[in-house]
């Protein structure tokens, strides 16, 4: 413990001097669970981080593959698990919230699909409770993340439309932050067309071969999947890890569906919710209205149409992974490079994948027995301006870990993330703690994005990022 409040009062001293918040996401629920077991498995993992996003509310709903039914029994089964395993969750890092809490979140929608279940009359708990939510004296953004259908949140916006002035109802939207996992009724078409100033992240459709989310569970050709397969989850989530491992149910169609829609609401210094063109856990969206020519019918009920307005949507990343090398330098670009949208999200998979392993650890070990993330420090702040030609130093030589474990570092500029589109290439060493690189030659202000990945050789290895934005102006 002595451990962990001295590393905490580090990333507050050097974190919170170079940029870093500790903030909290607050965010609602609304899942179709039993609709697929990718539900419970989602659940799982989000209250293994409930003590770094702030649940507001977890609605059980409808969708297109479970039309007339909801099932709040299913959440109240795995808080039970929860409940069992949350005294020894904060052994390794406060905050984690009761059982008794996370049950009074639990709401239900409309056991109605779509817009059958908007209009006058039809309230619902999860509607209500949105509302309220907005109405509390809270800056923060309010996030919608939306595992199955969203009609809970259509009526919410249909309520409030109604009964509010025109300028209470543009303050209350404007706090709303959704994402959803592609449409799966015919209200998320309706809420874009009709509120046109909504922050909306989707893959439009219901084919979901078309949409980012599915880098979570894609097998991809060339790279190592093994932290997706089925023996990698019942050797590090679901046998021998506590009553919370035991419920996260066997793979039907793709694990963790629903999980992009809340990762990148986690704390881990690369990712930063308000800005989806950054690039986190989540994947990287961006802001534009998409060629409904291209988009594909995916075989469910869902009524599909054209976008009326820009959408936070796909994205593509040209992406070569650094690979283990044996002798001298201990990393290497790899001999494959991909460029595509679900590239966004599964260049991250295997360190928020390791980091489910660990925290689920946290279940059942001491602090002493687990592992737990570094803490990159800065040297520098986090946003800087340099001149055209001049050279941009970068330096996190005070990180540190708080099981003292070795820490490999890596630096890459990650060019999607910012203006300058170009690649920013070193000759030299990538995989220490200082990095120098040239800044380009300009003709206006453009932002660069690096990012320090550094990662422990603990088991499993845990991952935490620092992102530097350089602004090169011209000389």
């Amino acid at each position: 413990m002595r451990k962990y409040l001295f590393v905490t009062l580090l990333t507050f001293l050097f974190g919170g001097l170079y940029g870093q918040t500790a903030e909290k996401n607050r965010v609602i629920i609304l899942t179709d669970i039993e609709a697929d077991p990718d539900d419970s498995q989602s659940l799982v993992r989000l209250f293994l981080y409930s003590n770094q996003i702030d649940i507001k509310g977890i609605v059980a709903t409808t969708s297109c593959w479970q039309t007339d039914n909801i099932h709040p029994e299913s959440i109240h089964r795995l808080i039970n698990a929860y409940a069992r395993i949350q005294p020894n969750l904060l052994k390794h890092e406060p905050g984690f919230p009761s059982a008794d809490h996370l049950r009074s979140l639990v709401k239900n929608g409309l056991p109605k699909y779509g817009m059958t279940g908007v209009g006058n009359g039809m309230d619902s708990e999860g509607s209500e409770l949105i509302i309220k939510v907005l109405e509390e004296n809270d800056d923060r953004p309010l996030w919608i993340s939306v595992w199955g259908g969203v009609n809970t949140l259509a009526q919410s916006l249909d309520k409030i439309k109604k009964t509010r002035s025109a300028k209470e109802a543009q303050r209350l939207i404007s706090k709303l932050r959704v994402y959803t996992i592609s449409d799966q009724d015919d209200s998320g078409i309706w809420i874009r067309n009709n509120f046109p100033e909504l922050f909306y992240i989707v893959s439009p459709g219901d084919n979901y071969g078309d949409a980012t989310w599915t880098g979570i569970n894609s097998f991809v050709k060339g790279i190592d999947n093994s932290e997706i397969s089925n023996e990698w989850i019942a050797r590090n989530i679901q046998q021998n890890h506590g009553p919370l491992g035991a419920e996260y149910p066997d793979v039907a169609w793709g694990v963790e569906g629903d999980t992009p829609a809340f990762l990148s609401l986690i704390p881990n210094g690369l990712n930063n919710a308000e800005h989806p063109e950054w690039g986190g856990w989540g994947g990287r969206y961006e802001l534009y209205k998409p060629d409904f020519s291209k988009t594909k019918e995916g075989g469910s009920i869902v009524t599909i149409a054209p976008e009326t307005r820009p959408i936070w949507t796909n994205a593509n990343d040209v992406y070569t992974p650094y690979v283990p090398k044996e002798y001298g330098r201990t990393v290497k670009p790899d001999t494959i490079t991909f460029d595509d949208y679900k590239a966004t999200l599964w260049r991250w998979r295997d360190d928020f994948q390791n980091d489910f392993a660990a925290r689920i650890d946290w279940s059942i070990m001491s602090y002493e027995e687990a592992n737990h993330p570094p803490v990159p420090v800065l040297m520098h702040p986090d946003n800087f301006t340099v001149k055209s030609g001049e050279m941009i130093h970068l330096d996190a030589y005070n990180s540190t870990d708080p099981d003292e474990d070795n820490l490999s570092f890596l630096w890459f500029h990650y060019p999607e993330a910012g203006s300058y589109k170009e690649l920013v290439k070193t000759g030299g060493a990538e995989n220490i703690h200082k990095f120098s690189v040239k800044a380009p030659e300009v003709n206006k202000a453009e932002t660069l994005h690096f990012i320090l990945k550094l990662t422990d050789k603990g088991e499993p290895n845990l991952t935490r990022y620092r992102r530097v934005i350089v602004t090169v102006v011209p000389k």
